[in-house]
């Protein structure tokens, strides 16, 4: 089958290629056919080696398809459903799980060095934590799929798979973000603009889009963002719309220096929600007396920061209603082939979000 390859950590490029197999089919297995796969920009991360990931292995995390087999030991889906993958399962048991923090379940980190898929031949290579969306199909655990209803779009239940749970579920479920709440989000993808749709959701009365590039700034009025401003303006923005800095600001990006700059922005009390993956390597200083006197919370959001089955019914939910608009967060649509277009397109800042097609 076609899978797009990064051969070695640094490559900028992928190798879109045609003798590519998927791993064989465990009794946990689900075989999924890949109907539509978002370009998120910690496939970038995991290509560049700022989120660790062994190569050579096929990007890709945020995929949806129809399920084609299942192993003999699989409940819960059949061949014929429609699902979504999730890169971070949980186990259901263990401490975190019980706590309904199933984001924080360890499961999948114990499969990252298990080759999702093998070169024709046997040389096996890996999927991006252990998914592997930019392939035809891919062979997951079946706690790595989320069975979705037949009518979701495959382009809309790929975003849920990742962007948008991550960031609308870092509004409501690590910031819980109350009416009339003065926000600012830091970074404009797709990831932030989720963040400001989640604001607007939760009736924030300021929310103002934080970005160096002017049409990601244009977009983030679109969808909701009652301000947007380049990083230089964002101190005089809070102190023209503020009382001393806002109550919640989200850094989307994944650097010590917005970090850093989100501390700066809020109040006294008021609290940073750091949903970008950064560099183990990037480190970010605060001074024990600012931490201390000024009581900022400092809250880390991993993947929507709460159990990820329910915050992706929740964005669901909402999707239906007509509260989320995610159709129109897909600015660019390619064919697998044309998968090193769209990362030119990202990282120029080009565009919201790509989805890579798959029929």
């Amino acid at each position: 089958m076609r899978a797009a390859v990064l051969h070695e950590i640094g490559h900028r490029t992928l190798d879109v290629r045609d003798d590519v197999e998927t791993a064989p089919l465990g009794p946990d297995g689900v075989r999924v056919r890949l109907r539509a796969a978002g370009l998120c920009h910690s496939d970038l991360s995991a290509m560049s080696g700022v989120l660790p990931q062994p190569a050579p292995f096929v990007p890709g995390h945020e995929g949806a398809g129809e399920v084609l087999e299942v192993g003999a030991d699989v409940t819960g889906v059949a061949p014929g459903d429609r699902v979504v993958l999730c890169w971070m399962p949980s186990c259901g048991d263990c401490p975190h799980c019980r706590r309904g923090q199933g984001q924080l379940c360890t499961l999948g980190l114990g499969r990252l060095r298990t080759p999702g898929f093998r070169f024709a031949g046997g040389t096996g290579l890996y999927g991006f934590y252990s998914v592997g969306a930019f392939a035809e199909e891919t062979v997951v655990a079946a706690d790595s799929v989320i069975k979705v209803p037949a009518d979701v779009p495959f382009e809309v239940a790929a975003l849920v798979g990742c962007g948008v749970t991550t960031g609308v579920g870092a509004v409501v479920n690590t910031a819980r973000v109350e009416p009339g709440a003065s926000v600012a989000v830091l970074g404009c993808g797709g990831v932030g603009v989720a963040a400001i749709q989640g604001a607007r959701l939760c009736g924030a009365a300021r929310i103002v889009a934080v970005d160096p590039v002017a049409s990601r700034r244009e977009r983030a009025l679109a969808f909701g963002a009652t301000e947007a401003v380049a990083p230089e303006e964002l101190r005089d923005a809070g102190k023209r719309l503020t009382e001393g800095g806002f109550d919640q600001v989200f850094e989307v990006v994944g650097r010590s220096d917005t970090v850093r700059a989100a501390y700066d922005a809020a109040r006294r009390g008021g609290a940073v929600v750091v949903v970008g993956a950064g560099s183990r390597e990037d480190r970010v200083a605060f001074d024990l007396g600012e931490l201390f006197f000024n009581e900022k919370r400092i809250l880390p959001s991993l993947y929507g920061g709460g159990e990820v089955r329910r915050t992706v019914g929740l964005v669901l939910r909402l999707w239906r209603a007509g509260r989320l608009d995610l159709e129109g967060m897909v600015t660019h649509r390619v064919p697998l082939a044309a998968v090193n277009d769209a990362l030119a397109q990202m990282r120029s800042g080009e565009s919201l979000r790509t989805v890579v097609t798959l029929d």
